[in-house]
């Protein structure tokens, strides 16, 4: 991995929305709660949207670390597994001009697996929270459907554009 890399996904580390649960009450989007221990799952990889200038962290909880980690050609993501993805839009390190690194917080996505109770949208329950106030996104299940839509070009690979990051 490049230094560059290194420091992006350092800097998106550092900057992954604080909040206490205790302090704020975040209403669920589509259904589906906003985890609660987010900050605290590990990193599946990172991507960065050259279409809206955005730097994307790709956190699992542990049912989706261990199937981003498995050996395997594709990723068989379980039931329970969860994706989030937290975004930013790219800002310039005053201090590095050659360096990109984490600006305004846009949204939080999530991907819930469950091949039943969202058989409808690939396996994969969908929900989105704005802002640094994690409003959720959309008034019904429509957005969930608008997700899904954008993930069928990520038929080939169960509907997740993540490609896991390769660890030494």
């Amino acid at each position: 991995m490049k230094k560059s890399s290194h420091l992006l996904l350092l800097s998106a580390l550092i900057c992954l929305p604080q909040l206490s649960h205790a302090e704020k009450t975040i209403a669920p989007a589509n259904d589906i709660e906003y985890p609660k221990n987010l900050t605290n799952w590990r990193v599946i990889g990172t991507s960065i949207r050259n279409d809206n200038n955005t730097l994307r962290v790709i956190l699992g909880n542990a049912l989706a670390i261990k199937a981003a980690r498995a050996e395997t050609k594709k990723t068989n993501w379980p039931k329970g597994a969860i994706l989030a993805k937290l975004v930013w839009k790219n800002d310039i390190l005053p201090t590095w001009q050659a360096a990109t690194v984490p600006g305004n917080f846009v949204h939080a996505e999530i991907m819930v697996r469950d091949a039943k109770k969202y058989a409808t949208t690939g396996g994969w329950g969908f929900a989105r929270w704005t802002g640094l106030e994690l409003t959720p996104h959309g008034k019904d299940s429509s957005s969930a459907q608008a997700c899904f839509h954008c993930h069928q070009a990520a038929s080939g690979t169960d509907y997740v554009f993540t490609q896991p990051a390769k660890l030494p």
